[in-house]
């Protein structure tokens, strides 16, 4: 029996999934291209870390962000990698564009481990949450607050059992959006047999390319 090439996404966590989708964005495979291009000429040039002579490294314009042909970062959020003059070094000048503080990885690279992947916060959810899906707990401070996480935890459980009894959509997880994902990457990577949801489902897994991978790292699940 011919194994299936999306085995692994069965114990993918939830960066790992944002990864996922961030690797097949166009934008970020020519970004990647780009960007490894001018990194490897600069060790060729002053060698690698950690021998390179950084000395030298630094001082030649091809070190910095942006890429060739690109737009300078609109106030890029997070922490930058600045020399004295505030100029971004190109390593975490591509991190602040595509929502990471590691190294570029590979689009090439599969499931890569949780030390390779280091996400920057993710954006503030837009517009109000749906009063179904809302819950106001109140905490006072003049009192442990132990006791009152506990009981705040127990409420948010019970409320969202008593949304599945109603029949509305239990909270996104990686655990219940994990075979949807799947079958967006099957049909992103052109291995699915196109059926009547596909529209929508490539609809939304185009979402999460162009920049939705980053929301995925509110949901619940595992992250390392």
């Amino acid at each position: 029996m011919t194994a299936d090439p999306y085995d692994y996404c069965a114990s993918l966590t939830r960066d790992q999934w944002a990864w996922e989708f961030l690797r097949r964005n166009p934008g970020y495979q020519r970004d990647y291209q780009a960007f490894i291009a001018i990194w490897r000429a600069l060790e060729a040039d002053y060698g690698a870390p950690p021998n390179r002579d950084f000395s030298r490294w630094k001082q030649d314009p091809r070190a910095y962000g942006p890429l060739p042909g690109d737009a300078d970062l609109a106030a890029p959020g997070g922490e930058l990698c600045t020399v004295d003059d505030d100029r971004v070094l190109l390593e975490c000048w591509m991190g602040a564009k595509w929502g990471f503080y590691k190294f570029p990885l590979d689009p090439g690279r599969v499931a890569p481990g949780p030390d390779e992947l280091a996400w920057r916060p993710p954006p503030q959810a837009n517009g109000e949450i749906e009063a179904p899906y809302r819950l106001d707990i109140a905490f006072d401070l003049a009192l442990p607050l132990p006791p009152q996480l506990e009981a705040a935890k127990f409420r948010l459980v019970s409320r969202a059992a008593e949304l599945r009894r109603q029949g509305l959509a239990a909270p996104k997880s990686v655990a219940n959006q994990r075979e949807r994902w799947t079958a967006m990457l099957r049909l992103l990577d052109g291995t699915a047999t196109p059926d009547a949801d596909s529209a929508e489902l490539r609809d939304e897994a185009r979402a999460l390319l162009a920049g939705g991978y980053r929301d995925l790292l509110r949901l619940a699940g595992p992250t390392t």
